[in-house]
């Protein structure tokens, strides 16, 4: 298997979490202190993202499926719980579909939309990737230093760009700007990742940030389409990735949601 680079911590069952496209484990570093005491988490840089090397298997749905099966058995994990934000809540569902995991918590995942909500989304996440690359470091740092100039960096993404510090918005431009399986996923993602299975057998909560501003919030009837016995919330005052916006309430839909399999 690729190497895949996470960070362990934590006591309690295993609960695997998984970011989305352009982002790095990190963003789940503002809620991992209110989980760690409930649980042992994981958190992955998914491959060719963060530090993890570009994926060998390719970057479709089904590649990291087997990617992930293979990480769980190599770390002894049996079947996890799992909570995707965006690709990696897209990802959570699809594992939870496989039958890989114990529960699944997805966060505004990606591969719900209309053709029209697709070509939205991947619009606006190639003008982030843009922006990172082209933007001069010097630039970048003198906005990140302001809460005015982090919600230009960052106002589509989360919904409360104070909140981030200079460091993590610098970094995360960083790690946007070079991550080598950006084009490669969403390459992938103009010809598929689209969700069309359904996950049965399993719990499974779906959280939606009422601020998100990549991904269109679906009617619960497509929701319940593919999930029928999920639990469905809205993350009140949370952007598209919504750990930073309110880490406190992330962190209890994570354990709620992972509480429900116990």
């Amino acid at each position: 298997m690729d190497n895949v680079v996470f960070d362990r911590a934590g006591h309690g069952e295993p609960l695997v979490l998984i970011h989305g496209v352009g982002h790095r484990r990190q963003a789940w570093s503002p809620v991992l202190s209110l989980l760690t005491p409930h649980r042992d988490v994981l958190t992955v840089d998914l491959p060719g993202f963060g530090e993890s090397a570009p994926h060998s298997g390719g970057y479709g749905v089904e590649a990291a499926v087997d990617m992930f099966g293979k990480f769980f058995r190599e770390h002894g994990l049996g079947k996890p719980h799992v909570a995707g934000n965006s690709l990696g809540g897209l990802l959570s569902l699809a594992l939870g579909e496989a039958g890989l995991v114990r529960s699944v918590t997805a966060l505004s995942p990606a591969g719900l939309w209309t053709p029209r909500q697709q070509r939205y989304a991947l619009s606006m996440l190639r003008t982030h990737r843009l922006l990172a690359e082209r933007i001069p470091e010097r630039t970048a740092r003198r906005l990140a230093a302001t809460p005015a100039g982090r919600s230009v960096l960052t106002g589509m993404i989360v919904g409360r760009p104070d909140r981030l510090t200079t460091q993590v918005v610098m970094e995360d431009i960083r790690a946007l700007a070079g991550c080598p399986g950006f084009r490669p996923t969403l390459e992938q993602a103009r010809g598929g990742f689209r969700f069309d299975g359904v996950v049965r057998d399993v719990p499974v909560t779906i959280a939606w940030a009422e601020r998100d501003r990549i991904l269109a919030r679906p009617k619960a009837a497509e929701l319940r389409r593919i999930a029928p016995e999920a639990e469905l919330l809205v993350l009140r005052g949370c952007g598209h990735v919504p750990m930073n916006d309110e880490p406190q309430m992330v962190a209890r839909v994570l354990l709620e949601g992972s509480s429900r399999a116990m």
